[in-house]
């Protein structure tokens, strides 16, 4: 039987009448079958008194003091009630079995000590306890793991949606230049601006978009980079199985800026190259840029990077490995995905 439909059985709402039929059966078949003490009509109504006091407790501990004392953490409170169920069910029990001393079946003794008694009312309370805590157990961790992909899922649309608003800026403001110098070339470089654009608002907010298109993406990036920077060069790199291949989007974007952003250099040519490869769900990932002879004042904290590092112990918890080499003359940003254990979370 499917384990996931029985854990459904025990906890889900939409099962609450078959959970309380399966019970009542349970409870008829084991009393159905339990040797007689009394002659008949009397047996069936010692059946009818013990059925009703299972039911009794049972009911009375999972809907009434459970919730009210032991959910509370009222454990004084419950504990009382558990010793007088206890003692009450035992004297019940003596009542009924005194009214029907004389209807005893020859060589049969219904009489019950206190302790014996009590020990399988406590095993009652504590089984129909047991039920409770359990679902109770259960609807939390639910909540909780709920409250944690939306917490993650909030998370990561923040940082996706930090890509670095100076680049759009440069970029309207160098499209503005060449209007009038090159309107060609002016309106090569808002084609691309707008498709760049596109792909951030609107195909970016999927949870997965197409390894080509992200690469595309990057390749419309530089290429307007290149517009702004006649001594800048770059090259991307393909190879393996990367047809079909999904990954989260803008998750390589970060890395990319932060080359551009440190390897522009007026005293000579720059480069970046970017490499993918894709083998048996596994990403390799490598980005290498040039650096400046002379290095650039930066007023911001590496924020890009911390933001990239942030999304992948999110989206890719343990399945992940990125190393950083800041070598004199070239920055190098190797990354490692496994993409069979990328979590999924909802929105």
């Amino acid at each position: 039987m499917d384990t996931n439909w029985m854990l459904q059985l025990v906890i889900s709402d939409k099962y609450r009448f078959q959970r309380h039929i399966l019970l009542i059966a349970f409870c008829i078949v084991v009393l159905y079958y339990s040797p007689a003490d009394y002659v008949e009509p009397y047996e069936t109504y010692n059946r009818l008194v013990v059925f009703f006091q299972i039911i009794l407790v049972a009911y009375s501990n999972m809907y009434f003091f459970v919730p009210k004392f032991l959910f509370k953490n009222k454990y004084l409170s419950y504990g009382i009630f558990v010793l007088a169920g206890m003692v009450l069910s035992f004297y019940v029990h003596e009542a009924f079995a005194n009214y029907f001393q004389q209807d005893l079946l020859p060589n049969e003794d219904d009489s019950i000590n206190f302790f014996t008694f009590s020990f399988m009312t406590l095993v009652l309370i504590i089984a129909s306890a047991a039920i409770k805590l359990f679902q109770q157990w259960i609807a939390d961790a639910q909540l909780i793991h709920d409250l944690e992909l939306a917490n993650t899922h909030s998370e990561l649309e923040q940082l996706k949606n930090q890509i670095n608003p100076h680049f759009l800026f440069n970029m309207l403001n160098n499209a503005n230049v060449l209007i009038e110098d090159d309107p060609k070339k002016a309106s090569q470089v808002l084609v691309k601006l707008s498709d760049l654009l596109r792909y951030q608002l609107y195909d970016s907010s999927r949870d997965k978009v197409l390894l080509t298109s992200e690469i595309h993406f990057l390749e419309d990036f530089l290429n307007l980079e290149k517009v702004r920077r006649d001594n800048f060069n770059f090259l991307i790199s393909k190879e393996g199985e990367l047809s079909g291949v999904q990954v989260p989007p803008l998750l390589f974007i970060s890395f990319v800026e932060n080359a551009v952003k440190h390897n522009n250099d007026s005293a000579k040519s720059s480069y970046l190259n970017l490499y993918f490869d894709v083998r048996q769900n596994e990403l390799f990932f490598k980005c290498v840029n040039s650096k400046p002879a002379v290095k650039a004042v930066s007023k911001s904290g590496g924020l890009g990077l911390a933001n990239i590092k942030r999304r992948l112990e999110l989206l890719f918890p343990s399945s992940h490995a990125l190393k950083i080499e800041d070598c004199p003359e070239s920055y190098c940003v190797t990354l490692f995905l496994n993409l069979n254990y990328e979590l999924h979370y909802s929105r």
